[in-house]
């Protein structure tokens, strides 16, 4: 195993970014509900001094700008089969849209509840690159989030589309 992590200020405050080989299988806040492992974390690199790290900053810092609507990095989302299901369904949902967790469960078309989708909502290991801060509650209402509700909030008005912030000023 070739984990490593690094730490770089962002916007949202301290994040820990987490590697493995060429990807990048994890972005956690300070005081994230799950953290990782001390084992999964590796030996800790300077993010200047790894390119992985480097550009996943970089990108995180135009994201967190409004410069930057997807990410184009090489990521890997480990975990059991059923929660990288959930995972990969949150990749597809667009910037400034968002999904309700019986929306994702109804898509998943296997039986899977709301609850068990919040559930691996939950324990993304890659926040922010893998949106599932764009995952609500029933008729939009705002739900947990493993980096605390203001910054989900601070996530959701970033992406919220350009003609809706405008019509707020009037």
């Amino acid at each position: 195993m070739t984990a490593r992590h690094t730490v770089i200020d962002s916007r949202l405050g301290e994040l820990t970014l987490v590697a493995d080989q060429g990807a990048l299988t994890g972005v956690y806040f300070r005081h994230h509900w799950h953290p990782p492992t001390a084992e999964t974390l590796g030996e800790y690199v300077e993010p200047a001094a790894d390119e992985l790290f480097s550009r996943t900053g970089e990108q995180l810092r135009e994201y967190l700008a409004g410069e930057r609507t997807q990410f184009d990095l090489a990521i890997a989302l480990v975990g059991d089969p059923v929660r990288r299901r959930i995972w990969d369904r949150l990749v597809d949902i667009g910037y400034g849209q968002t999904k309700t967790y019986g929306s994702l469960a109804a898509e998943l078309a296997d039986g899977t509840t709301a609850y068990e989708v919040g559930q691996a909502v939950g324990r993304n290991p890659l926040s922010i690159v893998v949106p599932c801060h764009r995952v609500v509650g029933k008729d939009g209402a705002l739900t947990g989030y493993a980096g605390g509700l203001e910054r989900k909030r601070f996530l959701l008005d970033l992406e919220e589309p350009a003609p809706a912030v405008a019509g707020k000023l009037f």
